[in-house]
């Protein structure tokens, strides 16, 4: 008997991946496809911290997204590292004041809560409307993240 598998694109793009970034160090979280939680694990803010990020990403299966919070300030090169790796980045930004976690939710005290991504060119721009990505909202602390151009 012969069988033949055939993967859909679902399935090939399997593994989603979310990452809270800081000025040292990121906060990477990798998901199944339905959103269950395969890992967590922190990686130098530095491009070979950017380079282990996705190759631990990949270790789990095909990385179809990643989620990059403060593409346009501390995610920016690595939002460049992984758009440069053909991996689709999105802009995760704070939306309003923190709220309890969600279960498998990587978030360290005192980050806001994510508004669904937007998706980002290299570089750190949004490709979905002018000035840098997440446009200048203002994070938890009340701050703007970003400058207007």
């Amino acid at each position: 008997m012969t069988v033949t598998i055939v993967e859909t694109r679902a399935q090939a793009c399997a593994i989603t991946g979310g990452v809270d970034t800081h000025a040292d160090v990121h906060v990477a979280a990798a998901l199944d496809p339905v959103g269950g939680l395969l890992g967590v694990r922190e990686f130098p803010a530095d491009p070979a911290g950017y380079t282990r990020l996705v190759e631990w990403l990949g270790g789990f299966g095909t990385v179809c997204l990643v989620g990059i919070e403060g593409t346009g300030s501390y995610g920016a090169g690595l939002a460049r590292h992984i758009a440069a790796a053909g991996i689709r980045v999105v802009e995760a930004g704070p939306v309003g004041p923190a709220g309890p976690a969600s279960p498998g939710q990587v978030r360290p005290a005192g980050c806001g809560q994510r508004r669904p991504g937007r998706p980002v060119r290299p570089g750190g721009r949004s490709a979905e409307g002018p000035g840098r990505a997440g446009g200048g909202d203002p994070g938890a602390d009340g701050r703007r993240a970003h400058r207007p151009l």
